[in-house]
């Protein structure tokens, strides 16, 4: 097989869906499984399907419509504030968008007309982290604003924690979020099916509080696919952490010496190479750079340390590790590596137990019962991530 690849265990991804579908199910909360690290993957969004969870989120409606194309049937959200130029993909690719921005709902109003359509609208508020959402003081109006626009439906109030500040989701913020529900409620005087509480940053809280209040989904996506919680990189109990794995090749092997000589200025991406012990390194070269991966979010095997890496080099100590040219080495990935490696041209990947793909799942929001089981076929190799 080329290198490097990912290899894909898809049955990790699918039960680690279908635990934590089942253990947010007696709070009252579904999954959205997040599959956009997948970037498109049929395979990827297949098994978070036969997981159980409700529908797929992605940030990009790129993805979407690659989803869509290999027969992926399901209730798809957008889930980065659309792009105003965008408007029209998206109504016609996906059901549900996360919004904030009054000129995109009329964007998305008139498309969703203009295609005879209706399009869900999930509005999202600011709770502290400093990414998207409308302040907490104009919810009502943009409430107002979205009953009066012809076509779209609006679901229901979201929010998003921990990605851009790291804010911790507690059972303040929480409480707000199911509050300000409250209040859209009495205002469009009816009941808002969508109550999108976050990501996996969420977990923690939403399976130890006595009261998740009106929260009614959670947004999971590192936790299914890597089954570490974000906010400080845990493993989950009861959860795989082994759906993929990033595989080189050795290109190079030499012992050197410990320390550069010469005159030290700024590597190729700008950071100097840090001072290291005296002495030799058995060091080794990979067939990998930050062409292909995030190189700081990679785990060697006990005895290999990462030394450095330029645009298309992974350098390594391999210690006492009998390492030869041609010989493939594997690393775990954290969510970081694992997004560069899926997007980029360069990394191939193996889905292993790929599924066939039907109808696959069901286009709507309610939870009644899970998307049907499809069959498990053998290892598939589906090419590069821009195939």
């Amino acid at each position: 097989m080329t290198t490097p690849r990912l290899e894909i265990a898809l049955d990790v991804i699918e039960e680690n869906a279908r635990v934590l579908v089942d253990r947010l199910a007696p709070r009252g909360i579904r999954v959205t499984g997040v599959c956009k690290a997948g970037v498109g993957s049929a395979g990827v969004a297949a098994a978070m399907l036969g997981g159980g969870v409700s529908g797929l989120g992605d940030s990009r409606i790129e993805n979407v419509t690659r989803l869509r194309d290999a027969g992926v049937d399901t209730s798809f959200t957008v889930i980065r504030s659309p792009a105003l130029s965008q408007a029209e993909e998206i109504v016609r690719g996906a059901d549900i968008s996360l919004n904030t921005e009054p000129a995109v709902l009329r964007a998305l109003s008139q498309a969703a007309v203009c295609q005879q359509t209706t399009h869900g609208v999930v509005l999202m508020v600011e709770l502290g982290d400093l990414r998207e959402g409308i302040g907490v003081d104009d919810v009502a109006g943009l409430v107002a604003v979205v009953e009066q626009l012809p076509g779209l439906v609006l679901l229901g109030l979201g929010t998003n924690l921990a990605c851009q500040s790291g804010v911790v989701p507690d059972q303040r913020t929480m409480d707000e979020l199911s509050g300000l529900v409250e209040q859209a409620e009495v205002s469009c005087r009816r009941a808002l099916p969508v109550v999108s509480g976050g990501n996996s940053a969420n977990l923690e809280w939403a399976l130890s509080t006595r009261d998740v209040g009106r929260i009614d989904e959670l947004r999971l996506g590192e936790s299914i696919l890597l089954g570490t919680e974000p906010l400080h990189r845990r493993p989950i109990d009861g959860l795989g952490t082994g759906a993929f794995a990033l595989v080189g090749e050795v290109i190079e092997v030499k012992t050197k010496p410990s320390q550069a000589w010469g005159e030290l200025a700024q590597t190729a991406f700008g950071a100097r190479a840090p001072r290291r012990a005296g002495g030799h390194v058995r060091q080794a070269i990979v067939a990998l750079g930050r062409q292909d991966v995030d190189p700081d979010g990679l785990t060697a095997i006990a005895g290999i340390e990462v030394l450095g890496s330029s645009s298309d080099h992974l350098v390594l100590d391999v210690g006492d590790h009998d390492v030869a040219v041609g010989q493939e080495l594997v690393f775990g990935l954290d969510y970081s590596a694992l997004v560069r490696a899926m997007t980029s041209p360069y990394v191939s990947r193996v889905e292993r137990g790929a599924r066939t793909l039907g109808r696959v799942g069901t286009r709507r929001l309610a939870r009644e019962r899970p998307p049907p089981r499809v069959r498990m076929d053998a290892d598939v190799e589906v090419g590069h991530a821009d195939s």
